[in-house]
């Protein structure tokens, strides 16, 4: 069974001016999704800022992100590490949390081989008992899960279940889906690209845009599954604009941003990470009000 189908956010991590984990504003942030209609909340992932994040402060974020969430919709904790023995700890310390599933990123700058992945993500996998969507993001991680190692995971380790694809490769995505026959669940990693996964039988995304647009992009997927195909089709290429200005600087920096614009005080980014030069600013500010949010 699916952890979700739909629309998950990849929260970010709200922080103070002195750099902490602002848990006032991160309450806050987690109330607008869940009333807006976000279907999971990925806690922890690239959005999260979880690269800059002590171990214990990654797993206290995921811990009272879980707590907060209450059960209200699943909690996906990402727990992936380019050592395998820290991803088995923050996976087994999640675990305990009550999360309701685990995302893992591929080993980054280690480059390992697929069968250096298969049995990465399997060692991951067998010290738990949560259902795991494995996250594919090669313009990260130096290292690319390719679709028969995908296959032979979630063939041979029964609680990896998805794959976030976020290679930006649809016809990779496209052979992973007929060699999978509707064994993984696949959902976008890539907000321009929801439709076009959903189509090659995607269950849903794991959004940055649902930081600003929870509700858009909830739809974009409801109306999918619903059968209205056009519908779908025009919430995607209205968000067009948007998803690149999203993305016109390295992710997290635009989405604080325009949760800031909004006035939900994300706050700041830890380095190396920088505020957003003032050209990328104006045009994130001009998409968003084309597109109604500001």
């Amino acid at each position: 069974m699916s952890i979700f189908k739909g629309a998950g956010v990849a929260i970010v991590t709200p922080m103070k001016a002195n750099g902490e984990v602002n848990y006032e504003k991160f309450a806050a942030l987690i109330e607008f999704q869940i009333e807006n209609g976000t279907d999971a909340i990925i806690v922890c992932g690239t959005t999260g800022e979880a690269s800059t994040l002590s171990h214990e402060e990654h797993l206290e974020v995921i811990k009272y992100c879980t707590e907060k969430v209450a059960g209200r919709v699943p909690v996906i904790a990402g727990t992936g590490s380019n050592s395998t023995e820290t991803a088995i700890y923050l996976s087994t310390e999640a675990e305990k949390y009550g999360v309701d599933g685990l995302l893992l990123v591929s080993p980054y700058y280690n480059k390992a081989t697929q069968n250096g992945l298969y049995t990465h993500f399997k060692t991951v996998a067998d010290a738990v008992k949560l259902p795991i969507i494995l996250y594919n993001v090669p313009s990260r991680t130096g290292c690319n899960i390719l679709p028969d190692t995908i296959v032979r995971l979630v063939t041979e380790v029964e609680n990896i279940v998805g794959v976030k694809e976020a290679s930006s490769n649809i016809s990779q995505i496209a052979r992973l889906a007929a060699k999978a026959g509707g064994k993984v669940d696949i959902y976008s990693g890539n907000d321009d690209q929801i439709v076009p996964i959903l189509s090659l039988g995607g269950i849903g995304v794991i959004s940055v845009l649902s930081n600003v647009a929870p509700r858009q992009t909830h739809d974009i997927c409801e109306k999918y599954f619903a059968g209205d195909v056009k519908g779908s089709m025009e919430l995607q290429l209205k968000a067009m604009e948007l998803c690149d200005a999203l993305f016109c600087e390295v992710n997290p920096i635009p989405v604080k941003k325009a949760l800031n614009l909004m006035g939900m005080e994300a706050g700041g980014l830890r380095l190396p990470l920088t505020e957003m030069e003032e050209a990328n600013a104006k045009k994130l500010e001009k998409a968003m009000k084309d597109f109604g949010i500001l």
